[in-house]
């Protein structure tokens, strides 16, 4: 009888340790799985700043380069279709759209010495050039995250707990655009 105890006891305490390790690992994994959704919401937050940048810019463009409407056109697009992204995945398709778009509206700006010169487009670059550092910095973070979050979910013995808990790997990472790869080419 006494061993059948002590038999019984080891095994509530074995169970009791293993049920509080798996506890406190998915515990851990909830925390990660909220980090990346607040990186992912301070990336938004930066995005949101751009856009709200953007119509002021696209004006004052437009005010000199009334010929380039086709630029300024496809800048205005790609903000709505960012404002209309939802998901994250959405969001990191409609920025690449938004970046190259913004790419050619500032090929345009170099063709009108005017533009360069105006105060109005100069704070709104700079401005926005702050923003882009911003949106940059809050992009590495949310990689960073992401990564640290599939990764944990993938090791032994977190993946046990993942697994059993319905947790599933985060797969909308922010990358580079393809055009970003190919070096500015510059002509005099």
């Amino acid at each position: 009888m006494k061993v059948l105890l002590i038999t019984l006891g080891a095994i509530v305490l074995i169970g009791l340790v293993c049920g509080g390790s798996l506890l406190g690992t998915r515990n851990e994994l909830v925390t990660e799985r909220e980090a990346v959704k607040a990186a992912f919401t301070q990336v938004d937050v930066d995005l949101q700043r751009r856009l709200d940048l953007i119509p002021n810019l696209v004006e004052t463009v437009k005010g000199f380069a009334k010929q380039e409407l086709a630029v300024t056109d496809s800048v205005t697009s790609a903000r709505a279709a960012m404002i209309g992204a939802k998901t994250p995945a959405e969001r990191i398709a409609a920025n690449q759209q938004l970046e190259s778009a913004l790419g050619r509206l500032f090929v345009v700006v170099e063709n009108y010495p005017n533009i360069k010169s105006d105060q109005n487009f100069l704070r709104l670059q700079d401005e926005l050039a702050g923003t882009e550092n911003r949106i940059a910095v809050t992009r590495r973070r949310y990689n960073e995250t992401v990564q640290k979050y599939n990764t944990d979910i993938e090791l032994f013995p977190k993946n046990i707990a993942a697994a059993i808990f319905g947790f599933k790997r985060e797969d909308a990472y922010f990358t580079a655009d393809a055009a970003a790869k190919e070096a500015p080419k510059v002509k005099f």
